[in-house]
């Protein structure tokens, strides 16, 4: 049995989740004792070939009209019948958007225990054993499943990634996906010039304290010589002052970035729970009792309008 691997690409890219879900599911199959393989859908400009260098061989690119809009119950179907065919017990995909709604799907139409939210590699793999996070990422767990056939999504960021050598082989394929739900797309609004936040290794986020949108530019000059996302807090979507495609939090995009520096937000649980997973998280606020500096690695008690110009001034210095 071997390990199959949903390699997302956008408009016919692949970024780094991308090839974070190659690695994890390579490592997984050399876990096993078992080959991997990927699977790719649409018109790819990139090179395939990359995803040799993390631990995929083979890449099976699935095209045609069926594929090139983003349909998750096509993509859904089309990956249990590759599985099938390819004798593949494991599929592994990375937690984004696209993932989480590709995956249970998958779960239901091949019949699989479907493992969320896995924040590390399996641990063991008779049973397959895994750690994931739980209860809005206050705690972990080690969940196992002797299902026959398997689902991991893993949470973006987790593992890293670390290329290596290799070149791997794409191949045009095809499959049969019957009659399934139709979907159609009436339009498409992309965010132009900003690092995705599920991607983002850095990300500088801002609330209420910063107390207008005029005030933002500060926050972005930070991001920009830090070479991180920008996000906000949801009171700050939710009154205009920032989009919603930059609100993180439990009911916004929950991340999992390398630093996560918060300037004016007091930490409430819902915000804690979408960020926690941050490996170092820096606060930044004037009131001293304010929630997020018991989650924090770093914490300055301070006016924003004093302490991140400073901060600004420090990193234009150690740049030049």
């Amino acid at each position: 049995m071997s390990v199959l691997v949903y390699l997302e690409n956008w408009e016919g890219k692949f970024k780094k989740n991308t090839f974070e879900a190659a690695q994890y599911a390579a490592k997984t199959a050399e876990m096993m004792g078992t080959s991997v393989i990927g699977v790719t859908f649409g018109t790819i400009s990139d090179d395939a070939a990359e995803l040799g260098k993390y631990g995929v061989s083979k890449v099976l690119n699935l095209s045609g009209d069926d594929y090139n809009s983003f349909d998750n119950y096509k993509i859904a179907a089309a990956l249990k019948e590759v599985a099938a065919a390819q004798n593949c017990d494991t599929l592994i995909v990375s937690g984004t958007f696209n993932g989480k709604a590709v995956a249970p799907l998958y779960s239901v139409m091949a019949e699989a225990g479907m493992i969320t939210n896995v924040t590390e590699l399996p641990s063991s793999v008779a049973p397959l054993t895994v750690k994931r996070s739980v209860f809005s990422s206050k705690g972990f767990v080690n969940y196992s499943t002797e299902a026959s056939s398997k689902v991991i999504v893993f949470i973006p960021n987790a593992v890293g990634v670390v290329a290596g050598s290799g070149s791997a082989e794409m191949t045009e394929s095809n499959v049969s996906l019957g009659d399934l739900p139709q979907t159609n797309v009436t339009n498409v609004d992309r965010v132009q010039g900003k690092i995705p936040l599920p991607e983002a290794e850095r990300v500088i986020s801002g609330g209420r304290g910063l107390k207008g949108p005029e005030n933002w530019s500060m926050v972005e000059e930070l991001a920009e010589l830090m070479n991180a996302g920008t996000a906000c807090s949801k009171p700050v979507a939710d009154m205009g002052w920032r989009p919603h495609n930059e609100h993180v939090g439990q009911t916004g995009i929950a991340i999992n970035p390398e630093l996560y520096v918060a300037i004016g937000i007091s930490g409430a649980i819902q915000h804690l729970a979408g960020v926690s997973n941050s490996k170092t998280i820096v606060v930044i606020n004037s009131d001293a009792e304010a929630p997020f500096f018991k989650a924090a690695d770093y914490g300055i008690v301070g006016d924003a309008f004093e302490v991140v110009p400073k901060f600004i001034e420090a990193l234009k210095k150690f740049k030049a």
